[in-house]
């Protein structure tokens, strides 16, 4: 039989879920501005209806309806939003930190500018060619001099920069390296304590949020997978689950290792299901030499043992794998020499080639050269002008000491041809000369010349030069050996500018190399604004989907409250129309015959 007061019941079970949509209304208006809260909504279902199917069930025309109850607090986020926001998130991360790596070198390099590198070196043969109309002007041979030092220093200063810079992204690494082990931490602690609600069939929205947060922080970092967990015990249907955390490669594959028995498993940095703890990752720096990079990129386990390493040329894209190439990576071979590849290395390495291709054949030149005269009358066939000390040529190139000594040693003349010997034969290489003069005038006017040809024509100079048969070839037959008014040593630096080198494989001019170099740059630097500003652009399309779906609108959440309101108000009035019922019967009925 069907209770007097159901009619109470079903109107009480109205107010106490609308009162539970109008505290979940309430809840969201608060944290309409909270980064990473996804808005809440009350799933309504009906109760068991009366009456309930049996035999002995009470013969009605149907079933009556017993109200309404709050089934599950829900968050309301689109799963298919999440993963892309993830894959482009991942994207602007990599672009971006390696667009602010080629910026900052671009910043650095200065080209074109007049404080550059290869206006430094213009103004420096600028200086050659006015010593070529004035060989003994004082003046002129100062300015070569310090035009020389400017291009030295310029060299030394773009190798410090760009090697501070590099430095400074080994501490970015390292940050980076604790923020994802932070992150991973924070997780996994997230992870546990969802397990341990979910079974007694709680939705625990909060921690879905802050579980979201903290994968969309490192979804920027490293490529990542996630895959829900389902709790055991008896957990609510609206139940997300902890989450698992895949390391995956660009084409979103999971990386997999080998479990040391030959069976290879995909490689979880978070466990959802808690059967183990939270991966680590590890960068090992190889610090032994100049050649600062990084060696080891691994995840290690629970025990601290290595759980995988992954080929620093398959590093998973993100802003991990940007930071780790700006700073340099590689290994050592057989013979402990180190093979770095990166973005500042590689730019470092250019530097390196230039300074010490440009200095050896600046020597080489003016060493075929004289000095001025000195106060007996005497020259010297001229020394080094450039000193590449030891280590990087970029970073140790300087004027040479005679040079700061004295402009006077700034080799600008030519041997005195009549002084040479011009008698005897003599062989070298197999190939007969016919005379010292002869083999000075041919290999002096050779272009391009080879590393050999210039050596020959110092030794022959020297006099120290043997030929076949092991005689000392006598090159002068009396001083002097050049003239002071001679320029024509001067002109051979100064056409240095359109000599063809080659550049560790590649040939050009000095200033065209460089100009390569810096060609190249602006072109990866192109290339990551564009793709940063293309994926930035997909990254916030997507976003702004996302916040549209689970964003609070407080429009539509105080339509919501009005909604649930007018429901209050109308299941109070039902209540009060019951009583008023119940009063009736009880009050103003059976009276008859009082």
């Amino acid at each position: 039989m069907q209770s007097t007061f159901h009619g109470l019941e079903t109107a009480r079970r109205a107010m106490m879920t609308q009162q539970y949509a109008l505290h979940t209304v309430g809840h969201n208006i608060s944290n309409a501005n909270t980064e990473g809260y996804t808005r809440q909504r009350v799933n309504f279902s009906q109760t068991e209806p009366y009456p309930s199917i049996g035999k002995n069930a009470p013969r009605l025309p149907g079933h009556l309806g017993t109200g309404v109850k709050a089934g599950s607090i829900q968050r309301v986020r689109e799963e298919f939003l999440d993963i892309q926001y993830r894959n482009e998130a991942n994207k602007v991360g990599y672009w971006d930190a390696r667009f602010n790596a080629l910026q900052k070198m671009e910043d650095i390099l200065n080209e074109p500018s007049e404080q550059g590198l290869n206006n430094q070196i213009d103004l420096f043969w600028s200086s050659l060619q006015d010593l070529t109309v004035d060989p003994e002007d004082s003046g002129a041979r100062s300015v070569v001099r310090e035009r020389g030092r400017f291009v030295a220093e310029t060299f030394n200063y773009l190798h410090d920069s760009l090697s501070e810079i590099k430095n400074d992204y080994k501490n970015e690494i390292e940050v980076t390296q604790k923020e994802v082990n932070a992150l991973l931490n924070q997780l996994d602690n997230v992870n546990e304590q969802i397990r341990k609600t979910e079974p007694h069939g709680y939705v625990t929205n909060d921690l879905y949020d802050e579980q979201d947060r903290l994968i969309d922080q490192l979804s920027r970092i490293v490529n990542i997978k996630v895959e829900r967990e389902q709790s055991g015990g008896q957990p609510n249907s609206a139940a997300e689950g902890a989450a698992t955390v895949y390391l995956v490669d660009d084409a979103g594959n999971p990386l997999m290792k080998d479990d040391g028995a030959g069976n290879l498993t995909p490689l979880k940095l978070v466990d959802g299901t808690g059967a183990d703890k939270h991966m680590k990752m590890s960068i090992g720096f190889d610090t032994t030499d100049n050649f600062n990079f990084v060696d080891t990129f691994s995840f290690t386990d629970n025990s601290g043992s290595v759980a995988y390493t992954i080929d620093l040329d398959q590093m998973p894209r993100g802003e991990m794998k940007a930071l780790v190439d700006a700073y340099g990576y590689g290994y050592r071979d057989t013979n402990g020499i180190a093979i770095v590849q990166g973005t500042y290395p590689d730019m470092i390495a250019e530097l390196n080639v230039m300074a010490e291709n440009f200095a050896k054949e600046i020597n080489n030149i003016h060493q075929l050269g004289f000095t001025l005269a000195d106060n007996n009358g005497n020259v010297k066939n001229g020394g080094l002008f450039f000193d590449l000390g030891s280590g990087d040529a970029a970073k140790s190139i300087k004027i040479h000491d005679n040079i700061i000594a004295s402009r006077d040693n700034i080799a600008v003349a030519s041997v005195n041809v009549d002084s040479l010997n011009d008698s005897g034969a003599f062989t070298l290489g197999g190939v007969n000369y016919g005379s010292p003069r002869e083999a000075y005038e041919k290999w002096i006017t050779t272009s391009p010349k080879t590393a050999t040809a210039y050596a020959n024509l110092q030794d022959l100079l020297r006099g120290t030069l043997k030929d076949d048969g092991g005689v000392t070839v006598d090159s002068f037959n009396a001083l002097p050996q050049a003239f002071a008014g001679d320029g024509s040593n001067a002109k051979r630096l100064a056409d240095m500018k359109g000599i063809i080198m080659d550049f560790n494989g590649s040939s050009g001019t000095i200033g065209s190399y460089y100009q390569s170099v810096i060609g190249d740059m602006a072109v990866d630097t192109q290339e990551a604004t564009r793709m940063l500003a293309s994926s930035s652009s997909l990254k916030d399309s997507v976003d702004f989907r996302r916040q549209s779906v689970s964003n609070v609108s407080l429009d539509e959440e105080m339509t919501l409250m009005i909604q649930f309101q007018h429901a209050y108000n109308a299941a109070a009035r039902n209540i009060t129309m019951v009583d008023e019922m119940l009063d009736r019967i009880i009050n103003n009925m059976g009276v008859v015959g009082r």
